[in-house]
């Protein structure tokens, strides 16, 4: 597959055995790009959480686009430029990024020699504190190496990423960063507050927020060099996996094709004209911060 909006470039999407970054992978394929399919799971070992590397793979290459499975784990810093190394020797130099990757369910894979269970046990919630009770604040019972993990994968391994794919993007001339982010991230916003029937994320949506500012130091430095850096977040709910994992009772759902769109398309923009910007989704689709071509 050569025609598209992104022929010939390389991509790397982390995240890609299933939901949002399968949908990107898939959409970055159709447009021409070889696409590194990135994530842990190999094999299917939650019937909650279906998908795999080579199941994206398959899927792409059976619509007539170019892939490679690339199984690594985030938290793992030896990881990180092995998978660089091994997209850019299968694909060619990278110049599309999309950090995706998040830590949203509870559990990981088991080791590649492992058997994976037919029917999985609920995943256990994590230990809280000695010192938690009841009708303590629910962010007391998170233990902090829960909490780090989420900067671990969101930020540590996405700024890692974008320090390994940069030099690849300076010699070619050109590149795009795309850091998935999440309305979390501004939740629950500024106090005093007078509604206390939702829930905070401190985790999920404190790494988000540092993932944003991360995109802002990066696209003030790369736009003189033709590289965009910008956030996107779903402008709705996506019932991808993850989310449906914890929760379903959601009345605007939006669509993971649309959402993979706005990607492809801020895969293609100019610097000069789209960069550092947090964007929902529907703003790109919608052309409200610049002239996007449909």
């Amino acid at each position: 597959m050569t025609m598209g909006r992104l022929a010939n470039r390389t991509a790397i999407v982390t995240g890609a055995s299933r939901g949002l970054g399968r949908a990107i992978a898939l959409a970055l394929a159709a447009e021409g790009a070889g696409v590194a399919v990135v994530a842990r799971t190999e094999q299917v070992w939650d019937e909650r959480l279906p998908g795999t590397i080579g199941a994206t793979v398959a899927e792409i290459e059976a619509a007539g686009g170019k892939a490679v499975p690339i199984r690594a784990d985030l938290t793992d810093r030896d990881d990180l430029p092995r998978l660089v190394e091994e997209a850019r020797a299968a694909l060619g130099p990278v110049s599309i990024l999309v950090n995706n990757a998040a830590f949203t369910a509870p559990g990981r894979p088991p080791k590649a020699d492992a058997t994976p269970a037919a029917t999985p046990a609920k995943a256990a919630k994590p230990a809280k504190p000695q010192t938690a009770q009841a009708d303590w604040p629910a962010f007391i019972g998170t233990p902090v190496h829960a909490f780090r993990r989420h900067f671990d994968i969101a930020v540590f391994a996405a700024y890692e990423l974008m320090q390994l794919v940069v030099p690849d993007m300076l010699t070619l001339g050109e590149g795009a960063i795309i850091n998935i982010s999440s309305v979390a991230s501004r939740i629950p916003g500024d106090g005093p507050y007078t509604d206390f029937g939702g829930g905070i994320l401190p985790g999920y949506g404190g790494s988000k927020a540092a993932l944003e500012h991360l995109t802002n130091s990066a696209a003030y430095e790369l736009q003189p060099r033709n590289i965009s850096v910008n956030a996107l977040s779903p402008s709705q709910a996506m019932m991808t996996p993850g989310l449906s994992y914890y929760r379903t009772d959601f009345d605007d759902i939006g669509s993971e094709a649309e959402f993979a769109e706005a990607v492809v398309r801020l895969a293609a923009v100019d610097p000069n004209a789209v960069t550092g910007r947090t964007i929902g989704h529907r703003e790109v689709l919608d052309g409200t911060f610049t002239p996007f071509a449909p």
